[in-house]
């Protein structure tokens, strides 16, 4: 009997978590984000808009990791990155102090392989917080 009791709060609290919208930063939901970021495509070889992902803006002191912050040609926040190399994860590291940008609800979550790129050149792993739904997503070009 306890242990129902116990499962549906921890299934209460869950939901309550992963539903709550935290206070949105006006500074980021539009672009340019502001204060320390800056548009990827001036730190990195990467085109300034790409498609699927948006206008990249990113803080030099979080570089590779991220977060990077992605806007649609609107200039609407539409989605927030973290760069994970392959080879940390195999390494068992762990990233409990992974800086967050201020985006709102999140739609939904994509992890995508990336052999490597511009700003970060080994393989890894792109952990997408979409703010927009998977149909947007397709319309993101």
């Amino acid at each position: 009997m306890k242990r129902i009791g116990f499962d549906a709060l921890t299934l209460i609290v869950g939901a309550a978590l992963f539903t709550m919208t935290p206070a949105r930063s006006a500074a980021q939901t539009k672009a340019p984000p502001g204060g320390r970021y800056k548009e990827a495509c001036k730190l990195v070889q990467l085109p300034c808009f790409l498609p699927s992902l948006g206008t990249l803006y990113v803080d030099p002191s979080t570089m590779p990791k991220g977060p990077w912050l992605g806007y649609d040609k609107k200039g609407h926040l539409v989605n927030q990155i973290y760069m994970v190399p392959i080879t940390d994860m195999q390494n068992h590291m762990s990233w409990d102090d992974l800086k967050v940008g201020k985006g709102g609800r999140v739609n939904h979550v994509s992890i995508l392989f990336n052999p490597g790129h511009p700003g970060m050149g080994e393989p890894h792993y792109h952990i997408i917080l979409w703010y927009i739904s998977p149909e947007q997503v397709k319309a993101l070009k």
